[in-house]
């Protein structure tokens, strides 16, 4: 067996997928060989030179390494973005089984899910295990294609990792890249229905879009993500639109939460999403652009956390905390402040203290001065200190997320099941 290593092929602005460079790939593969899986791994999101999903990508294949090498090196010559300074792709090939990669290329693969790696690392631990490797430019994209390398056996072996999805994307053909795409939404809507939920994150159906679907230009026409690849394939062939070129099959670890990482507030760094514990310690605020922050206290230190405008109906779940509210966050941390993917309650402030009312009157009594309790001015009546009064809450305990629309490729959906309180979950 060999394992076909690949990255940072696309770009922003120009376009392609590695996906699709990957799926031509593949192609010329099974002309030489059999081709056992396609791979595609989203690494960590809050890398700041990422590209829109992140995504690198692993063929598994009998081919020969040498000849893998060769075939991987004129695909990614051909289709790679290299015009973009963006754009730094790189090839690693690695003889031998994917479930039997060394140890530490498994635990580099996890760690480039959570962290940011230094491209000299990857190199050199290809170099460690004789791995042929090639970086265009920069060469960035060999600590994509070397994590992609060690990725099925460190999610084999991961004990957070729940284990892999899937996704059939559909590609257009190369004449039609860069115009408008034409898909028929009803027909995406009711494909979409049919499946759910072992198909998710296909529409979303509060904000009437087709989220499958992509707006930046390239070869992508849709990508259905499942739990089962005939679930997703029969969702991708129900959809009505312009023909497709191709479709291919990839097993993935999107929707899995694999980039996030347990914490403390104290402890947060840059660049890395976190599952953390703590307590609402200011009031959520809206802010220019529709905004949403509050501050997250744990042991005396504060973080603040934000719902960015386009996660959309998930900033009314925001603003329904309460100060003392108990919750578990969850998202990447950039500039001091955690974007929230989904968060759960545990507990809730359901009363609050308030000025006693006058058993005579009825009415609110005020402060008799520092110290000395309440008192009814009209009545004389007194009281020693404030009661308590529910409070109605707009949140059950339980977790909450973005909106489909809004979802990161590697956030795990809450329909997918598995999370340790009641889910809310958003289609």
């Amino acid at each position: 067996m060999t394992v076909v290593g690949l990255d940072d092929t696309d770009s922003r602005e120009r376009g392609m997928c590695t996906t699709y460079v990957a799926a031509r790939l593949a192609e010329r593969l099974r002309h030489e060989g059999i081709v056992e899986r396609l791979c595609l791994v989203r690494l960590n999101p809050a890398v700041p030179y990422k590209t829109r999903g992140n995504a690198a990508l692993a063929v598994h294949t009998d081919v020969a390494p040498d000849e893998a090498f060769a075939l991987a090196a004129e695909a990614v010559g051909d289709a790679a973005e290299t015009a973009d300074p963006d754009t730094n792709p790189g090839v690693v090939i690695a003889p031998g089984s994917p479930d039997t990669v060394p140890a530490p290329v498994a635990e580099f693969s996890r760690r480039a899910v959570r962290e940011e790696v230094d491209p000299a690392e990857a190199r050199s631990l290809a170099d460690t295990y004789e791995y042929r490797h090639e970086g265009w430019k920069l060469g960035r994209g060999v600590v994509g294609a070397l994590a992609a390398v060690g990725a099925w056996r460190a999610w084999d072996e991961d004990g957070t990792f729940d284990g892999p999805t899937y996704e059939v994307i559909a590609y257009r053909e190369s004449d039609r890249w860069g115009t408008p795409r034409e898909v028929d939404r009803d027909s995406v809507f009711a494909a979409a229905e049919v499946e759910y939920p072992t198909v998710w994150d296909t529409v979303d159906r509060v904000e009437g879009e087709a989220v499958c679907v992509p707006h930046t230009p390239g070869p992508v026409l849709h990508g259905i993500r499942g739990d089962d690849p005939s679930a997703c394939r029969r969702v991708s062939e129900a959809i009505e639109g312009e023909p497709v070129e191709r479709r291919e099959t990839f097993v993935t670890n999107q929707g899995t939460d694999a980039h996030l990482r347990p914490g403390e507030v104290a402890g947060v760094e840059e660049a890395r999403a976190y599952r953390l514990d703590g307590t609402v310690a200011s009031g959520p605020e809206t802010r220019r652009g529709g905004h949403v922050f509050f501050d997250l206290e744990d042991a005396g230190t504060d973080l603040r956390c934000a719902a960015f405008e386009p996660t959309k109906r998930f900033r009314d779940r925001v603003r329904a905390l309460r100060i003392g509210d108990r919750l578990t966050v969850c998202g990447e941390v950039s500039e001091g402040t955690l974007k929230l993917e989904k968060f759960a309650v545990r507990e809730l402030v359901t009363t609050e203290s308030v000025n006693p009312t006058c058993p005579e009157c009825d009415r609110r009594m005020s402060s008799a001065g520092r110290g000395q309790g309440y008192r009814c001015r009209d009545c004389g009546t007194s009281s020693a200190g404030k009661t308590e009064r529910p409070v109605d809450r707009d949140l059950e305990v339980g977790w909450y997320e973005v909106p489909p629309v809004a979802r990161r490729h590697v956030a795990e959906p809450l329909v997918r099941g598995g999370f340790d309180a009641p889910t809310h979950p958003e289609r």
